[in-house]
């Protein structure tokens, strides 16, 4: 018997304009998607958390013409974290399953993506994020405060030398959050302020990337930045970029050569043994940031769903003596490369 025919994956091709709700929704012909939120929490007591809750949906290679509702033309898979300086470590869990059957599913439309009862929607009022996780649960609700960000030239973000290894990607910055968090059994309210993203892509990463430094940063005076690089197999800079919102709404979208991290200090897990750099000095255009963690261990492990091991973790952002904003700070391909499914 012949190999079955790889689908025909959708590119990634300029003069697309993202459009809401429309674009807030899947789309199920591109190889890969997610939906990702993190930010900052307080409880009524004072502590500093960080949360995370991602949904992917992949397509993978699967023929097209079968057409068994068993077949796993596309796969859904969740992450949740809540970096918690008291416990020292992440709590964190992770679900897969296949689309469809009532048991997952990414709408087309409008954002609701969902695994078993874990769930991210979008109402008239906002998101609602509902994780019940094996050791913690996250019920949020994320209020949007600004207009989307659009990345890279009107939505298309560049990842790589080759025009196709990019991503159709928008953000929405200073979201506020309310809701609670149950740990060990104890339900506590929480308030705070989030970074929402939404990216698809058929090509994200080319043969010669290995993983990828992120950050997302809400600034205090209401600013926002996203920034990465693209890292290439001896650990150099292969691409960069970002954009960045003043406080006014002026918007400036970042080429590679105004875009550097310089890792100041390393950490090692001691389950895996990566060494993660979890503090930065970044460039960003005009500006320069020194990025410090909550905690150190925000390793999360998921080799059950995307078979990959990676630092995602809570930051504040300085500028000197200042501390300008907090966001998030994302580490993959540390240990190995990363391989999107």
């Amino acid at each position: 018997m012949g190999a079955a025919a790889e689908p025909d994956y959708a590119p990634v091709v300029p003069g697309h304009a993202i459009a809401f709700p429309a674009d807030a929704g899947s789309h199920p012909a591109f190889r890969t998607e997610w939906w990702y939120v993190t930010g900052w929490l307080t409880t009524q007591s004072g502590e500093s958390l960080g949360f995370q809750i991602t949904f992917f949906r992949t397509r993978p290679a699967v023929d097209d013409a079968n057409t068994s509702s068993f077949t796993a033309h596309q796969l859904l898979i969740a992450h949740c974290a809540l970096s918690d300086p008291a416990r020292g470590r992440l709590w964190q869990d992770q679900k897969i399953r296949r689309a469809g059957l009532g048991l997952a599913e990414a709408d087309v439309g409008d954002t609701h993506v969902w695994i078993d009862g874990w769930t991210l929607e979008r109402r008239a009022a906002g998101y609602e994020a509902r994780i019940d996780a094996e050791d913690f649960a996250l019920h949020l609700n994320l209020d949007p405060t600004q207009p989307a960000l659009v990345n890279g030239d009107s939505g298309v973000s560049r990842k790589g030398p080759a025009p196709e290894a990019a991503s159709y990607y928008y953000s929405l910055p200073h979201m506020t959050v309310s809701g609670s968090v149950t740990r060990a059994g104890s339900v506590q309210p929480v308030k705070g302020e989030a970074w929402f993203d939404h990216e698809w892509s058929s090509e994200y990463l080319d043969s010669n990337a290995v993983g990828w430094d992120w950050i997302g940063i809400n600034l205090n005076d209401g600013g926002a930045l996203m920034a990465f690089r693209i890292r290439g197999r001896g650990g150099e800079p292969r691409w960069a970029g970002g954009t960045l919102r003043s406080a006014d709404g002026t918007t400036q979208i970042l080429a590679p050569d105004q875009v550097r991290f310089v890792p100041t200090r390393t950490w090692q897990s001691p389950r895996t043994g990566t060494v993660y750099p979890v503090q930065w000095h970044v460039t960003a255009g005009a500006r320069e940031f020194d990025l410090a963690p909550l905690m150190d261990d925000q390793e999360n492990d998921t080799r059950l769903s995307t078979g990959a091991i990676y630092w995602e973790g809570a930051i504040r952002a300085m500028e000197g003596t200042l501390m300008v904003g907090r966001g998030y700070l994302e580490l993959t391909g540390y240990g190995e490369k990363l391989k999107l499914r």
